[in-house]
């Protein structure tokens, strides 16, 4: 489902794509339910193309908020935008001990927090949808072996 869902630069919150067409998608905000177009020449990004960066390598963003989903106990996370930057930093260290202290700001883990706490407020599980996709795509190779037999 993290395919679906995207950021669009310049623009807060996270949007679900409705639609797509030649040159412009039609998106659907998840805080206030608004369709909008997004054109060609916009930058947007799904979150399953995100990773947070590691001392080891990069993380994918559904880890680090299954992660989160996990400490909060699936609730949302109680920290906001005026939250200390220490708070922020301490608060991360906990969800991710080895990320990259050098490459990861405050502002990168509130966008972090703010995407976290609209997924749980929508209903979103990111967790059990990516495993039906891999369900789904296990079904296909299924059916793919069949027919070469």
């Amino acid at each position: 489902m993290l395919t679906k869902i995207l950021t669009v630069s310049g623009k807060p919150g996270l949007y679900k794509l409705v639609s797509t067409g030649k040159n412009l998608n039609v998106v659907e905000s998840l805080t206030d339910g608004k369709r909008f177009p997004v054109y060609i020449t916009e930058k947007v990004i799904a979150l399953s193309d995100v990773s947070i960066y590691t001392e080891d390598g990069d993380v994918p963003l559904k880890t680090v908020l299954a992660k989160i989903k996990e400490k909060e106990n699936g609730g949302k996370v109680p920290l906001n935008s005026k939250t200390a930057n220490k708070d922020l930093f301490a608060y991360f260290a906990e969800v991710l001990p080895n990320y990259d202290k050098d490459r990861v700001y405050a502002s990168d883990i509130k966008k972090l927090i703010n995407w976290y706490n609209i997924l749980i407020e929508n209903k979103i599980d990111f967790e059990t949808e990516e495993k039906e996709s891999t369900k789904e795509s296990a079904d296909k190779e299924d059916i793919s072996s069949e027919a070469s037999e």
